[in-house]
Protein backbone atom coordinates (compact mmCIF):
# COMPACT_ATOMS: atom_id res chain seq x y z
CA UNK A 1 0.00 0.00 0.00
CA UNK A 2 1.10 3.45 -1.03
CA UNK A 3 2.45 5.32 2.44
CA UNK A 4 0.52 8.96 2.71
CA UNK A 5 2.92 11.85 2.46
CA UNK A 6 4.13 13.29 5.56
CA UNK A 7 4.43 16.63 4.09
CA UNK A 8 2.02 19.30 6.48
CA UNK A 9 0.75 22.68 4.94
CA UNK A 10 0.66 25.97 6.59
CA UNK A 11 0.28 29.37 6.30
CA UNK A 12 2.57 32.58 7.23
CA UNK A 13 0.97 35.35 8.15
CA UNK A 14 2.86 37.39 5.89
CA UNK A 15 0.80 36.43 3.44
CA UNK A 16 -2.17 38.24 4.83
CA UNK A 17 -0.34 41.60 5.05
CA UNK A 18 -2.48 43.39 2.77
CA UNK A 19 -5.63 42.76 5.02
CA UNK A 20 -3.91 42.91 8.27
CA UNK A 21 -2.32 46.58 8.05
CA UNK A 22 -5.93 47.84 6.25
CA UNK A 23 -7.60 46.40 9.53
CA UNK A 24 -9.66 44.10 6.86
CA UNK A 25 -8.55 40.88 8.97
CA UNK A 26 -7.54 40.14 12.68
CA UNK A 27 -4.91 38.17 13.61
CA UNK A 28 -7.01 35.54 14.49
CA UNK A 29 -9.46 35.99 11.37
CA UNK A 30 -6.23 34.87 9.27
CA UNK A 31 -5.63 31.92 11.87
CA UNK A 32 -9.46 30.68 11.52
CA UNK A 33 -8.94 31.04 7.31
CA UNK A 34 -5.49 29.04 7.49
CA UNK A 35 -7.86 26.38 9.54
CA UNK A 36 -10.55 26.39 7.48
CA UNK A 37 -8.40 25.27 4.26
CA UNK A 38 -6.88 22.77 6.13
CA UNK A 39 -3.11 24.82 6.93
CA UNK A 40 -2.51 23.67 10.24
CA UNK A 41 0.83 25.69 10.40
CA UNK A 42 0.97 29.12 11.42
CA UNK A 43 4.05 31.05 11.30
CA UNK A 44 4.75 34.02 12.67
CA UNK A 45 6.48 37.47 12.36
CA UNK A 46 6.75 38.83 16.05
CA UNK A 47 7.87 42.02 15.13
CA UNK A 48 4.74 42.85 12.58
CA UNK A 49 2.13 40.31 14.32
CA UNK A 50 2.48 41.25 18.15
CA UNK A 51 2.93 44.93 18.60
CA UNK A 52 4.25 44.63 22.26
CA UNK A 53 7.19 42.75 20.63
CA UNK A 54 9.82 42.40 22.32
CA UNK A 55 8.18 42.39 25.57
CA UNK A 56 5.55 40.30 24.83
CA UNK A 57 4.10 38.96 28.38
CA UNK A 58 2.80 35.95 29.68
CA UNK A 59 -0.82 36.34 28.75
CA UNK A 60 -0.18 37.49 25.41
CA UNK A 61 2.27 34.24 25.21
CA UNK A 62 -1.26 31.70 26.36
CA UNK A 63 -3.46 34.07 24.20
CA UNK A 64 -1.11 32.78 20.82
CA UNK A 65 -0.99 29.45 22.04
CA UNK A 66 -4.68 29.40 23.09
CA UNK A 67 -5.81 30.99 20.02
CA UNK A 68 -4.32 28.42 17.74
CA UNK A 69 -5.59 25.37 19.76
CA UNK A 70 -8.67 26.55 19.25
CA UNK A 71 -8.25 26.67 15.95
CA UNK A 72 -6.72 23.04 15.62
CA UNK A 73 -3.40 24.84 14.61
CA UNK A 74 -0.35 25.09 16.02
CA UNK A 75 2.24 27.82 15.79
CA UNK A 76 4.69 26.61 13.06
CA UNK A 77 7.76 28.55 12.86
CA UNK A 78 9.12 32.37 14.48
CA UNK A 79 10.42 35.13 11.67
CA UNK A 80 12.94 36.83 12.98
CA UNK A 81 14.66 39.80 11.89
CA UNK A 82 18.02 41.36 13.44
CA UNK A 83 17.90 45.30 13.27
CA UNK A 84 22.27 45.50 12.77
CA UNK A 85 21.69 49.22 12.43
CA UNK A 86 19.17 50.08 15.33
CA UNK A 87 21.46 52.88 16.28
CA UNK A 88 22.73 55.36 14.20
CA UNK A 89 26.08 56.24 15.62
CA UNK A 90 26.94 52.36 14.98
CA UNK A 91 26.08 49.19 13.48
CA UNK A 92 25.66 46.14 16.38
CA UNK A 93 28.94 44.56 17.83
CA UNK A 94 29.00 40.94 17.43
CA UNK A 95 27.91 40.58 20.83
CA UNK A 96 24.15 42.75 20.89
CA UNK A 97 23.97 40.98 17.78
CA UNK A 98 23.84 37.48 19.29
CA UNK A 99 21.62 39.03 22.38
CA UNK A 100 19.26 39.79 20.17
CA UNK A 101 18.80 36.25 18.56
CA UNK A 102 19.43 34.73 22.14
CA UNK A 103 15.98 36.61 22.61
CA UNK A 104 14.31 35.55 19.93
CA UNK A 105 15.16 32.36 20.83
CA UNK A 106 13.56 32.63 24.09
CA UNK A 107 10.80 33.93 22.75
CA UNK A 108 10.39 31.41 19.88
CA UNK A 109 10.39 28.42 22.82
CA UNK A 110 8.06 30.17 24.93
CA UNK A 111 5.71 30.32 22.10
CA UNK A 112 6.62 26.69 22.02
CA UNK A 113 7.91 26.85 18.61
CA UNK A 114 10.97 24.61 17.30
CA UNK A 115 11.69 26.20 14.20
CA UNK A 116 12.79 29.96 13.76
CA UNK A 117 13.59 31.23 10.53
CA UNK A 118 17.30 33.44 10.03
CA UNK A 119 18.09 36.41 7.78
CA UNK A 120 20.24 35.33 4.97
CA UNK A 121 22.56 37.92 6.19
CA UNK A 122 23.63 36.53 9.34
CA UNK A 123 27.15 35.46 9.59
CA UNK A 124 28.00 32.48 10.19
CA UNK A 125 30.26 33.00 13.00
CA UNK A 126 27.65 34.59 14.70
CA UNK A 127 25.38 31.52 14.65
CA UNK A 128 27.74 29.59 15.92
CA UNK A 129 27.82 31.74 18.89
CA UNK A 130 23.96 31.13 19.44
CA UNK A 131 23.64 27.24 19.05
CA UNK A 132 24.48 26.47 22.62
CA UNK A 133 21.44 28.64 23.08
CA UNK A 134 19.24 27.31 20.19
CA UNK A 135 20.33 23.55 21.44
CA UNK A 136 19.66 24.33 25.65
CA UNK A 137 15.66 25.76 24.04
CA UNK A 138 15.28 23.07 21.24
CA UNK A 139 14.68 25.35 18.91
CA UNK A 140 16.05 24.93 15.35
CA UNK A 141 17.80 28.35 13.27
CA UNK A 142 17.06 27.60 9.81
CA UNK A 143 19.00 30.50 7.80
CA UNK A 144 16.41 31.45 4.92
CA UNK A 145 17.57 30.72 1.20
CA UNK A 146 16.36 33.32 -0.13
CA UNK A 147 16.98 34.50 -4.07
CA UNK A 148 19.49 35.44 -5.59
CA UNK A 149 21.28 32.73 -3.37
CA UNK A 150 20.52 29.34 -3.25
CA UNK A 151 21.37 25.96 -1.90
CA UNK A 152 24.78 25.81 -3.06
CA UNK A 153 25.76 29.01 -2.90
CA UNK A 154 28.94 29.53 -1.02
CA UNK A 155 27.13 31.55 1.87
CA UNK A 156 24.72 29.36 2.22
CA UNK A 157 26.91 26.51 2.22
CA UNK A 158 29.31 28.21 5.08
CA UNK A 159 26.23 27.70 7.36
CA UNK A 160 26.02 23.92 6.20
CA UNK A 161 29.46 23.30 7.00
CA UNK A 162 28.93 25.01 10.49
CA UNK A 163 26.63 22.90 11.69
CA UNK A 164 28.45 19.50 10.20
CA UNK A 165 31.30 20.72 12.16
CA UNK A 166 29.78 21.46 15.50
CA UNK A 167 27.45 18.24 15.09
CA UNK A 168 24.46 20.03 15.89
CA UNK A 169 21.14 19.22 15.03
CA UNK A 170 19.90 22.83 15.76
CA UNK A 171 21.18 24.68 13.04
CA UNK A 172 20.64 24.53 9.22
CA UNK A 173 18.50 26.27 6.73
CA UNK A 174 15.18 26.78 5.58
CA UNK A 175 14.54 27.20 1.88
CA UNK A 176 12.33 29.74 0.07
CA UNK A 177 10.49 28.53 -2.94
CA UNK A 178 11.28 31.98 -4.68
CA UNK A 179 14.58 29.88 -5.51
CA UNK A 180 12.59 27.35 -8.18
CA UNK A 181 11.15 30.03 -10.73
CA UNK A 182 11.19 28.42 -13.78
CA UNK A 183 9.33 30.77 -15.46
CA UNK A 184 8.89 34.39 -15.46
CA UNK A 185 5.64 35.55 -13.54
CA UNK A 186 2.90 37.24 -15.53
CA UNK A 187 2.14 39.73 -12.92
CA UNK A 188 5.08 40.92 -12.44
CA UNK A 189 5.49 41.48 -16.44
CA UNK A 190 1.60 43.30 -16.10
CA UNK A 191 3.23 45.41 -13.77
CA UNK A 192 6.03 46.78 -15.60
CA UNK A 193 3.89 47.11 -18.57
CA UNK A 194 1.39 49.40 -17.13
CA UNK A 195 4.58 51.53 -16.38
CA UNK A 196 5.64 52.08 -19.39
CA UNK A 197 7.70 48.45 -20.28
CA UNK A 198 6.88 48.25 -23.94
CA UNK A 199 5.43 44.69 -25.15
CA UNK A 200 8.24 43.57 -27.26
CA UNK A 201 10.72 44.36 -24.77
CA UNK A 202 8.93 42.63 -22.42
CA UNK A 203 9.11 39.56 -24.02
CA UNK A 204 12.28 39.93 -24.90
CA UNK A 205 13.07 39.95 -20.97
CA UNK A 206 10.50 36.74 -20.40
CA UNK A 207 12.17 34.52 -23.10
CA UNK A 208 15.67 35.39 -21.47
CA UNK A 209 14.58 34.47 -18.36
CA UNK A 210 12.96 31.10 -20.39
CA UNK A 211 16.58 30.57 -21.42
CA UNK A 212 18.23 31.03 -18.24
CA UNK A 213 20.51 33.42 -19.42
CA UNK A 214 22.55 35.66 -16.65
CA UNK A 215 20.63 38.23 -15.26
CA UNK A 216 23.79 40.63 -16.16
CA UNK A 217 23.64 39.94 -19.81
CA UNK A 218 20.07 40.72 -20.16
CA UNK A 219 20.15 44.22 -18.38
CA UNK A 220 22.72 45.17 -20.41
CA UNK A 221 20.84 44.20 -23.83
CA UNK A 222 17.63 46.31 -22.33
CA UNK A 223 19.41 49.45 -20.99
CA UNK A 224 22.64 49.75 -23.63
CA UNK A 225 21.36 48.41 -26.88
CA UNK A 226 17.74 48.65 -26.74
CA UNK A 227 17.81 52.11 -24.58
CA UNK A 228 15.40 50.73 -22.56
CA UNK A 229 12.86 52.76 -20.28
CA UNK A 230 12.69 53.34 -16.56
CA UNK A 231 10.26 50.33 -16.66
CA UNK A 232 12.34 48.16 -19.05
CA UNK A 233 15.14 48.30 -16.93
CA UNK A 234 13.67 47.92 -13.69
CA UNK A 235 11.86 44.50 -15.18
CA UNK A 236 15.04 43.51 -16.57
CA UNK A 237 16.72 44.15 -12.93
CA UNK A 238 14.03 41.48 -11.51
CA UNK A 239 15.93 39.13 -13.35
CA UNK A 240 18.78 39.28 -10.54
CA UNK A 241 16.35 37.73 -8.14
CA UNK A 242 14.84 35.00 -10.58
CA UNK A 243 16.82 32.07 -10.12
CA UNK A 244 15.65 28.75 -10.96
CA UNK A 245 17.59 26.53 -9.02
CA UNK A 246 17.63 22.27 -9.26
CA UNK A 247 14.65 21.05 -7.27
CA UNK A 248 16.60 17.44 -7.56
CA UNK A 249 19.24 19.37 -4.54
CA UNK A 250 16.76 19.47 -2.17
CA UNK A 251 16.79 15.53 -1.62
CA UNK A 252 20.28 16.28 -0.47
CA UNK A 253 19.79 19.04 1.99
CA UNK A 254 16.80 17.63 3.57
CA UNK A 255 18.30 16.78 7.10
CA UNK A 256 19.03 20.48 7.06
CA UNK A 257 15.61 22.05 6.97
CA UNK A 258 12.49 21.44 9.00
CA UNK A 259 10.43 24.22 7.40
CA UNK A 260 9.65 25.97 4.07
CA UNK A 261 8.24 29.57 3.19
CA UNK A 262 6.08 28.32 -0.14
CA UNK A 263 6.59 31.71 -1.47
CA UNK A 264 4.25 32.17 -4.75
CA UNK A 265 3.62 35.47 -6.41
CA UNK A 266 0.20 34.72 -7.96
CA UNK A 267 -2.53 31.28 -8.39
CA UNK A 268 -4.46 30.99 -11.57
CA UNK A 269 -8.12 30.11 -11.42
CA UNK A 270 -7.26 26.78 -11.86
CA UNK A 271 -4.48 26.64 -9.05
CA UNK A 272 -1.50 26.30 -10.52
CA UNK A 273 1.64 28.70 -9.82
CA UNK A 274 2.75 29.88 -13.07
CA UNK A 275 6.09 30.34 -12.29
CA UNK A 276 7.49 28.26 -9.23
CA UNK A 277 8.11 24.92 -10.14
CA UNK A 278 5.95 23.39 -7.07
CA UNK A 279 5.48 20.27 -9.37
CA UNK A 280 8.97 19.10 -9.59
CA UNK A 281 9.33 20.32 -5.77
CA UNK A 282 6.87 18.58 -3.77
CA UNK A 283 7.64 15.13 -5.21
CA UNK A 284 11.54 15.43 -4.35
CA UNK A 285 10.41 16.57 -1.13
CA UNK A 286 7.79 13.43 -0.45
CA UNK A 287 10.88 10.78 -1.91
CA UNK A 288 12.95 11.91 0.14
CA UNK A 289 10.38 11.41 3.46
CA UNK A 290 10.81 15.15 4.24
CA UNK A 291 8.15 16.14 7.02
CA UNK A 292 8.00 19.64 7.68
CA UNK A 293 5.57 22.46 6.91
CA UNK A 294 4.99 23.89 3.19
CA UNK A 295 4.16 27.54 4.41
CA UNK A 296 2.63 29.67 2.08
CA UNK A 297 4.17 32.95 1.49
CA UNK A 298 1.84 35.44 -0.63
CA UNK A 299 3.71 38.35 -1.87
CA UNK A 300 1.67 39.27 -4.99
CA UNK A 301 -0.15 42.07 -3.15
CA UNK A 302 2.52 44.61 -4.35
CA UNK A 303 2.25 43.66 -8.05
CA UNK A 304 -1.39 44.26 -8.24
CA UNK A 305 -2.21 47.59 -5.75
CA UNK A 306 -2.42 49.42 -8.66
CA UNK A 307 -5.09 47.91 -10.60
CA UNK A 308 -7.58 45.86 -8.30
CA UNK A 309 -8.11 44.85 -4.80
CA UNK A 310 -6.11 42.21 -3.30
CA UNK A 311 -7.56 38.76 -2.00
CA UNK A 312 -4.66 37.11 -0.23
CA UNK A 313 -7.23 34.64 1.06
CA UNK A 314 -8.29 33.76 -2.13
CA UNK A 315 -4.76 33.19 -3.68
CA UNK A 316 -3.77 31.02 -0.45
CA UNK A 317 -6.71 29.11 -0.44
CA UNK A 318 -5.65 28.18 -4.13
CA UNK A 319 -2.12 27.82 -3.66
CA UNK A 320 -3.63 25.19 -0.95
CA UNK A 321 -5.54 23.51 -3.62
CA UNK A 322 -2.65 23.12 -5.49
CA UNK A 323 -0.87 21.51 -2.65
CA UNK A 324 -3.31 18.77 -1.66
CA UNK A 325 -3.42 17.85 -5.48
CA UNK A 326 0.45 17.33 -5.61
CA UNK A 327 1.20 15.76 -2.36
CA UNK A 328 -1.93 13.55 -3.18
CA UNK A 329 -0.08 12.67 -6.30
CA UNK A 330 3.32 11.96 -4.47
CA UNK A 331 0.92 9.30 -2.37
CA UNK A 332 -0.46 7.88 -5.31
CA UNK A 333 2.73 7.45 -7.28
CA UNK A 334 4.72 6.15 -4.00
Amino acid sequence: MPMPSTIKRGVSLYSFQEELFLRQMTVEDAIAFAASIGATGIEVLPEQNMPSFPNVSDAEVAWWKDTVAKHGCELSCYDMFLDTKIRKDRPMTDEEQVASIRRDLELCHRLGIRSMRILVFVRPEILEKCVPYAEALDVHMGVEVHAPWHLEHAWILRTVDTADRLGTKHLGILPDMGIFMKHYPPVFRARFERQGARPEIAQFIVDSHEAKIMAEYTIYEVAVKMGGNKAEVAMAETLRHAPYANPKRLAEYAPYFRHIQAKFYEMTPEATDPSISYDEVIPVLAAAGWNGYLSSEYEGNRWIQDVEPVDSREQVRRQHTMFERLIGATTTAS
